[in-house]
Parts: structure tokens; C-alpha cells; sequence
């Protein structure tokens, strides 16, 4: 069974960086699409971002674009979110996802529901 163990949030001002990793376990992260969502208090979880095996195609949400870098190292079995400029709207917990099945050539966060393995969530809190 794939697990994951999300870490490297916290506490920091607008315009600061986080990176954010995702250790998995049970199984080989490889031949999984990997998708960050979150969510922040009295919202539905959004997707931010996602990578598929192989060719690593990302996609991410509009608006993440040019500040987030999604990224995995199947060699350590992690993945990764590197975020930069960060934001008071980014503030929420952040989690790591997997969808198993045939490779796609492209990923969607469109329903979070997809994906069926989950970690328990890293909080991150950007204060102005």
C-alpha cells in the first residue's frame, strides 16, 4: 500500500520560498502520477499541481504558474513542490497525492477525487 509522509512547511512572510517533499513507501513512486492539492480553512481542496511518470509533463493551476515547480526523484522515491513568491492566498494545508494506472501523457488536478493515495498534509502559512 502507497503511503506518503509530507514535510517541509511552516510559517512565512509574503514573497518567501518553501519546498515541500513527499516521501513515499509500499510502493515505487515510478509509475505514478504525482499531484500536490490544497486546502485552506472553509474551502474546497484545489489541485496546484501534477507530473506524470516518464516524460514528467506538469501542469499547474493558473494561479501557481511561474512560482510553483512540481519535481520527483524516483531514484529517492519523493516528490517534491518548490514554491516561491509566496503568497497570503497560498496559505493552507498541503498534500501529496498519487494516481496509479495507465501512463497519460498529461495529468489533471481537476478532481482531486482521482487519486487515491494520500498523505496526511503539511500546513503552510504566508502572513503579510
Amino acid at each position: 500500500q502507497l503511503q506518503f509522509v509530507e514535510s517541509g512547511g511552516g510559517l512565512v512572510r509574503t514573497g518567501e520560498s518553501l519546498r515541500l517533499s513527499c516521501a513515499a513507501s509500499g510502493a515505487n513512486l515510478e509509475h505514478y502520477t504525482i499531484g500536490w492539492f490544497r486546502q485552506a480553512p472553509g474551502k474546497e481542496r484545489e489541485g496546484v499541481a501534477c507530473i506524470i511518470p516518464l516524460l514528467y509533463t506538469t501542469t499547474y493551476a493558473d494561479s501557481v504558474k511561474g512560482r510553483f515547480t512540481i519535481s520527483r526523484d524516483n531514484a529517492k522515491n519523493m516528490a517534491f513542490l518548490q514554491m516561491n513568491s509566496l503568497k497570503p492566498e497560498d496559505t493552507g494545508v498541503y498534500y501529496c497525492a498519487a494516481l496509479g494506472g495507465p501512463v497519460p501523457l498529461t495529468c489533471t488536478i481537476d478532481g482531486y477525487g482521482r487519486y487515491g493515495y494520500w498523505g496526511q498534509g503539511t500546513q503552510v502559512t504566508v502572513f503579510s
